[in-house]
């Protein structure tokens, strides 16, 4: 069975650094796009970026943009998530994704991994 794992998330002071990771487990599988999403409490479940496996196309939700960068290992299927910056808003569990084909939706979640900013 297809499964993701998020990790890397912790507790991080306002203005700092973390990053997170995102590799499938279990059996292999195919997709276009990885991409990152995050749900803080009492919010719906919102994009912030994805990157595609084959040219390494990105794209960021506005939030995020010029504070977050995402990038793939494709020799380790892995997807990561440098976030910088940090601010408090950006606290949330944090959902690693992959898509099927081109031009398909999110097929496949991770766990989630939390992610908490101090003032």
């Amino acid at each position: 069975q297809v499964q993701l794992v998020e990790s890397g998330g912790g507790l991080v002071q306002a203005g700092g650094s973390l990053r997170l990771s995102c590799a499938p487990s279990g059996r292999a599988f195919s997709s276009y796009a990885m991409g990152w999403f995050r749900q803080a409490p009492g919010k719906e479940r919102e994009f912030v970026a994805r990157i595609t496996w084959s040219g390494g196309s990105v794209y960021y939700a506005d939030s995020v943009k010029g504070r977050f960068t995402i990038s793939r290992d494709n020799a380790q299927n892995t997807v990561f998530l440098q976030m910088s910056s940090l601010e408090p808003e950006d606290a949330a569990v944090y959902y690693c994704a992959a898509t099927g084909g081109a031009g398909s939706g999110y097929k496949y979640w991770g766990q989630g991994t939390q992610v908490t900013v101090s003032s």
